[in-house]
C-alpha cells in the first residue's frame, strides 16, 4: 500500500518490493528441492536411471569382494559432495542478493 501511494506502478511494487521480500523464501524452497533432488539422485540407479547411485548399487552387488565398499563410498561421498557444493552455491547466491535488513 506504501509503494502505491507514493505512486510506484503494479510492476515497480512487484519487482521492487514484493519479490524482494520473497526472495529468502524462493531461495530456501529452491535449497529444500535440491537437496531432495540429490536423494532422488541416488535411487535413481535402482529403477536402472543413470546417476552416480550407479556407484553405490555395484558396490552393494558385489558384496564380498575387495572393491565393494570403495565403489559404495565413492558414490555415496560424490553424491554428498555434490549436495553440499549446490547448498553452498545457493547460500552465497542467498548472501549476495539480500538486503542486510530483510536477512
Amino acid at each position: 500500500d506504501a509503494a502505491r501511494g507514493i505512486g510506484m506502478s503494479r510492476i515497480g511494487t512487484l519487482t521492487r518490493v514484493e519479490l524482494r521480500l520473497v526472495w529468502p523464501a524462493i531461495l530456501s524452497a529452491m535449497r529444500l528441492s535440491t537437496q531432495m533432488s540429490m536423494g532422488v539422485l541416488a535411487i535413481a540407479a535402482y529403477v536402472k536411471g543413470p546417476g552416480l547411485g550407479n556407484l553405490i548399487f555395484a558396490g552393494l552387488a558385489r558384496v564380498g569382494s575387495p572393491t565393494a565398499l570403495p565403489m559404495a563410498l565413492s558414490g555415496t561421498l560424490l553424491i554428498v559432495i555434490l549436495a553440499l557444493v549446490l547448498d553452498a552455491l545457493l547460500v552465497l547466491l542467498g548472501r549476495l542478493t539480500t538486503s542486510k535488513g530483510i536477512r
